[in-house]
């Protein structure tokens, strides 16, 4: 699979690289850090949107996040209905405990779909949606 780093600058003194790999249509980006809270939110917002313009099927891997506050899973939220709203789909894997946690206590987790891998989340990509059919 293709792959390419993003420097995310997530505060002025400290800058990440976001792992991007591209496999089939989908970027599966890895998050780099142990937090994502109100100090670098915006920065991820801002950089991550230039990644979402040109992809619209993705995937947040949350493996190295220890700890999401409000304003981050604000971020998080947004980038699902912007994707949504453009005909894509935002999935979400790798999440520690106390992320999963704390998704299921705002009930995140009926908002997203989650994944154990990576490989789950992109094969449910190309998965034939069910259909509601509605007897008469």
């Amino acid at each position: 699979p293709k792959q390419t780093f993003l420097k995310l600058y997530f505060t002025e003194k400290h800058i990440m690289d976001a792992k991007i790999n591209k496999i089939e249509n989908v970027a599966v980006i890895t998050i780099p850090g142990d937090q994502l809270d109100s100090s670098n939110t915006r920065d991820f917002k801002e950089q991550m949107g230039m990644v979402l313009d040109e992809n619209k099927q993705v995937i947040f891997d949350l493996s190295s996040v220890r700890f999401i506050d409000s304003s981050g899973l604000g971020a998080i939220l947004s980038f699902l209905r912007r994707l949504h709203d453009e005909g894509g789909d935002l999935k979400l894997v790798g999440l520690t405990k106390p992320v999963r946690m704390l998704f299921e206590l705002v009930r995140m987790h009926r908002i997203f779909e989650i994944f154990n891998t990576a490989d789950e989340a992109v094969s449910s990509f190309s998965a034939p949606q069910a259909q509601v059919v509605m007897a008469a």
